[in-house]
């Protein structure tokens, strides 16, 4: 197992994750992030290099044990042996802590289970439809006549609550910091009011992806989500930033907007498996 902390491998890294995309999204933006200030204190795990079959990205350092929303990782491997011997090293992952693992590949969550087995770790797995927004010019030209009191700004902290209260993830005080950590870190968008109270909204995570797109429900059918979406879509191509994200099946109104954007879903499902020790079960977090 070795920590890449070297600047020129990281950057070696994010030019080969490319060569395995689509599987290889999570990381790849989890990279691009810590090659650009790395504002969200991540450090990358291999299990060799540069020949590498399995890499993590992890936190950098010691956080709150029941914080999965922080202890997150992607993980993306060229051989899934290589990457279960990776996952079972507690020097790679901290299995003492409820922690998540994301990634666009099948055998994550098997691998999950498998390990998590002998540590004593429940393992709880969610999987959505992966898009992408490839090609920044088939984005729509959004031409929204909006009210004059209504502005198209980005989010700031003081927006995190309303955030965590509207977010299905959410409802928790760890949520709440984590939401304006991402707040403060990666770029959003948002349509607020007269009194810069967000009225529709999307942000962007520390793996690159758009999350947490909503609208409050007086306020839908107004053209606030294709706008805001389409808005922060355009800011992270301009960074260089690949536009990814995630929808359920099951959320209709979401996967219609996003094929009305032209965006373009990907054959490999994402999987978000939660890892939550047995100590943990019966304590709220």
């Amino acid at each position: 197992m070795l920590v890449l902390n070297c600047s020129t491998k990281l950057q070696m890294l994010e030019k080969m994750l490319r060569w395995s995309f689509p599987v290889s999204l999570k990381v790849y933006g989890a990279v691009m992030n810590i090659n650009r200030g790395n504002p969200f204190r991540k450090e990358v795990v291999v299990d060799s290099w540069p020949d590498f079959k399995a890499v993590i990205t992890r936190p950098q350092r010691q956080t709150d044990d029941l914080d999965h929303y922080t202890n997150a990782h992607a993980v993306f491997y060229k051989e899934p042996q290589a990457y279960q011997e990776l996952l079972e090293n507690t020097n790679a992952i901290n299995w003492e802590q409820i922690f998540q693992i994301q990634g666009l590949q099948d055998g994550i969550c098997g691998i999950s289970r498998a390990v998590a087995l002998s540590k004593q770790v429940d393992v709880k797995a969610s999987s959505f439809r992966m898009v992408i927004h490839s090609d920044p010019d088939t984005l729509p030209d959004v031409k929204l006549q909006m009210d004059p009191k209504f502005t198209l700004a980005y989010l700031d902290i003081s927006h995190s609550s309303l955030l965590n209260k509207t977010w299905s993830r959410g409802g928790n005080p760890r949520c709440e910091k984590y939401l304006a950590n991402l707040i403060c870190s990666f770029p959003s968008a948002c349509v607020l009011d007269d009194k810069r109270y967000p009225l529709s909204w999307s942000l962007t995570d520390q793996f690159a992806t758009m999350i947490h797109s909503y609208t409050l429900p007086e306020h839908r059918r107004k053209g606030f989500s294709r706008l805001v979406t389409t808005t922060l879509a355009k800011k992270l191509h301009s960074c260089g930033f690949p536009v990814q994200g995630n929808v359920l099946e099951a959320n209709l109104p979401s996967v219609s907007l996003l094929k009305s954007m032209n965006a373009h879903f990907l054959p490999c499902s994402f999987f978000r498996v939660i890892h939550t020790p047995f100590q943990f079960l019966t304590k709220p977090h």
